[in-house]
């Protein structure tokens, strides 16, 4: 998702825009949905959309008493590893309802952002958010795929995505096709959650992850099996150094990772090769 992302959010993409997913573009956001159950394969992209469109109207508030405040803070360090050059255009994929977008915004103005979702919902959240945080500067939100993205090779000087990698089906897939899209000698960040290699600060991480984050999903978020079913997103995601050899195997160069709060937030990323 979706910055489909959240610090509360592997072979298909899940950004399909399959016929069945469509269903959540016309969804009401207080629609109920069942999620008692693990999604199959094949049908792991409509069901984390519709997912995402039942939790966007609260989604915003849930992240932020969720991590106490401090994702705000991991996203200001993303930004900062990606350095694009002023008056550059970077994407934002997986956007959700723009957290990462507009973050980029105020720290650079010049900048020209493009959120990518593929949850019609969730962009309507950050088209609202823009009016009052983007003040007319260059953010701009588009329904599509990460795995198919509409736009020629080499078009970016930087890409980031928050909390979302691990929701894709197909995550090389995804790595290559963002490399596609980005210039030579541009940077992708990922940021997301990951697995504490220190084994009490997992276990510590786990029971809140596991447990309090669904409790507090259904408090405030509206909808605790969605926020039981995000937190188990992680359990087959690799881990962090497996992840960055999945970067160097999509063709990153200069890969790398920054662990956070003892391992369990990790800023991933890799640059675009220079042509010779």
């Amino acid at each position: 998702m979706a910055d489909t992302t959240s610090p509360l959010e592997t072979t298909e993409s899940t950004e399909n825009l399959t016929d069945e997913g469509q269903r959540c573009k016309g969804r009401k956001a207080n629609a109920p949905m069942s999620l008692s159950s693990p999604p199959s394969q094949t049908g792991k992209g409509a069901f984390v959309r519709e997912m995402f469109a039942e939790i966007a109207p609260r989604y915003d508030a849930a992240n932020r008493v969720m991590t106490a405040g401090l994702d705000e803070g991991w996203r200001r360090r993303a930004i900062a590893l990606l350095a694009p050059p002023r008056g550059g255009s970077v994407i934002d994929l997986c956007c959700g309802t723009g957290d990462l977008s507009f973050h980029l915004v105020r720290k650079d103005p010049t900048l020209h952002v493009t959120g990518v979702d593929f949850c019609e919902p969730m962009l309507a959240g950050a088209r609202t958010r823009a009016q009052r945080e983007a003040r007319g500067r260059g953010v701009t939100f588009i329904e599509g795929d990460v795995m198919a993205l509409a736009f020629p090779d080499a078009s970016f000087d930087g890409a980031t995505m928050g909390f979302s990698l691990r929701n894709v089906v197909d995550i090389d897939a995804t790595l290559r096709e963002i490399r596609r899209v980005l210039r030579p000698g541009s940077r992708f960040v990922n940021l997301d959650v990951s697995k504490a290699p220190n084994l009490l600060f997992k276990r510590l991480f786990d029971l809140y992850f596991y447990h309090l984050v669904p409790l507090l999903g259904g408090l405030i978020g509206g909808s605790r099996a969605a926020y039981t079913y995000l937190p188990h997103s992680l359990t087959n995601h690799p881990n962090a150094r497996d992840l960055q050899t999945r970067f160097e195997r999509a063709g990153f160069a200069n890969c790398g990772y920054k662990p956070l709060m003892g391992g369990a937030i990790a800023i991933h990323y890799g640059t675009v090769a220079e042509r010779l």
